[in-house]
C-alpha cells in the first residue's frame, strides 16, 4: 500500500539498522525511478544513479563513510551529478548550484519513495568521492553527492526530529 504523500513526509524517519533481507530489484528500480522524477532546473535531469547490492562494496563504502552501520544496509544507491550538463545551459550557476539542486531533489524523491514503499533509508553525505568513485568505476565527469542505505527496518525505529518552530523559520510578505 502507497501512503498519502504527507503523511509519507511526517513519517520518513533517517534508519541505520537494517535486516539482512535483501530488496526485490523491481521495488528497487521503482524507488530510483523516483528520483528520476524530480523537479530539475530545464528539466536537464542531471543525475546518475548507481544501485550497490554487493555486500564486499557496501562494506568499503562504510569504510569511506565511516560510518560503520552502513554495512547492515542490503543495498546502497550513490547519486551522482553531472555539473556539465547545467553549465550548458546555465553556466556557471548551473555548474555550481542547480546541479547540487537537482539531484538533492532528486535524493529526497528516493527517500520519500522509500519510505511509501515500506523501505527505511538514510542520506549519507560525508564520504571520500574520489575514492568511491573508483570503487564503483564512476565516469570522471561525474560528482558522488549522496549515498543512500535502502533496506527493510529492524524493529520499530522512531527518530526523534525535533522541529523548530514554523514561525521561527517562516516570514510571510503580503
Amino acid at each position: 500500500m502507497v501512503k498519502d504523500c504527507i503523511q509519507v513526509i511526517k513519517d520518513r524517519v533517517s534508519t541505520r539498522s537494517y535486516l539482512s533481507k535483501e530488496v526485490p530489484e523491481d521495488l528497487l528500480l521503482e524507488v530510483v525511478n523516483a528520483g528520476h522524477l524530480a523537479v530539475s532546473a530545464g528539466n536537464l535531469q542531471p543525475w546518475e544513479f548507481y544501485i550497490v547490492n554487493n555486500k564486499s562494496k557496501i562494506e568499503k563504502l562504510a569504510r569511506l563513510s565511516k560510518q560503520s552501520w552502513v554495512l547492515e544496509a542490503p543495498t546502497v544507491i550513490v547519486a551522482c551529478a553531472d555539473p556539465h550538463i547545467s553549465a550548458m545551459k546555465y553556466g556557471e550557476k548551473g555548474e555550481k548550484i542547480y546541479v547540487v539542486q537537482d539531484t538533492a531533489a532528486a535524493v529526497e524523491n528516493i527517500l520519500l519513495a522509500a519510505e511509501a514503499y515500506g523501505l527505511a533509508s538514510c542520506w549519507v553525505g560525508g564520504f571520500d568521492e574520489i575514492k568511491v568513485k573508483e570503487l564503483l568505476d564512476i565516469k570522471d565527469d561525474l560528482i558522488a553527492m549522496a549515498m543512500i542505505t535502502i533496506g527493510y527496518p529492524k524493529g520499530k525505529i522512531k527518530e526523534s526530529r525535533p522541529q523548530r518552530a514554523l514561525e521561527d523559520i517562516l516570514t510571510i510578505i503580503n
